[in-house]
């Protein structure tokens, strides 16, 4: 049984890795590739609205992917939006990233040899990782203007989507430990953790939500 302060909690970290933009027209869409195609879904929504005239879909597999996307995750993406109606040619698939990090670099490195003009990125991640993205983005790529995006939905209509309260608890506390870790690692910009986010946090890890927390000396993001 996950308690009530628990759940409260979560829902503090949930509120947090928001970062509330608007959504406005960028150069770029880019979708970060993961378990979750609502992140595809909501890619496609943008593109649909006029947000941007290409997408990169960026992602190669992980042990939560392999199975259900054997050709990675960013193959994956491209499929569910030609599906939907995307043009193939407004999509470009980046296959190689592992983190977040390498998701930013290599879709940067593909987009410059393309010789596409970027002044500004739609990024589109898991609801839970909004600001965790952000802050790797701006610290990977500080250049351009980020706009942050994902699926609009709330915490429990998440974890029903999931079917695992307790992974998805864990991915949040694991998302918040990056912001206080990475930035002395050189991996993302600073960011000011309000005391009760922080308190939130310690109670999770403390409860034992604990198996997405990486060591201090993680070497990625």
């Amino acid at each position: 049984m996950i308690s009530t302060q628990a759940w409260a909690d979560a829902q503090r970290l949930w509120d947090f890795q928001q970062m509330g933009h608007e959504p406005r027209p960028c150069s770029v869409l880019i979708g970060l590739g993961s378990h979750d195609l609502g992140v595809a879904d909501t890619t496609v929504d943008l593109y649909c609205r006029g947000m941007a005239p290409l997408i990169v879909f960026t992602g190669a597999t992980s042990r939560t992917t392999r199975e259900r996307m054997p050709r990675g995750e960013a193959e994956h993406y491209r499929d569910r939006a030609v599906e939907r109606g995307v043009p193939a040619d407004a999509i470009i698939v980046e296959p190689s990233a592992r983190n977040t990090g390498e998701n930013i670099r290599f879709s940067r490195a593909l987009l410059e040899e393309r010789r596409v003009p970027v002044s500004s990125v739609l990024l589109v991640s898991k609801p839970y990782e909004e600001r965790r993205a952000y802050a790797t983005a701006r610290k990977l790529w500080p250049d351009v203007e980020w706009v942050s995006a994902s699926t609009p939905m709330a915490l429990p209509e998440y974890v029903d989507s999931i079917r695992d309260a307790r992974l998805v608890i864990d991915m949040l506390v694991g998302a918040q430990q990056r912001l206080t870790v990475y930035p002395r690692q050189g991996f993302m910009i600073e960011q000011q953790i309000p005391d009760d986010v922080a308190a939130a946090y310690g109670r999770l890890r403390d409860a034992g939500f604990t198996s997405r927390l990486v060591p201090e000396e993680a070497e990625r993001a």
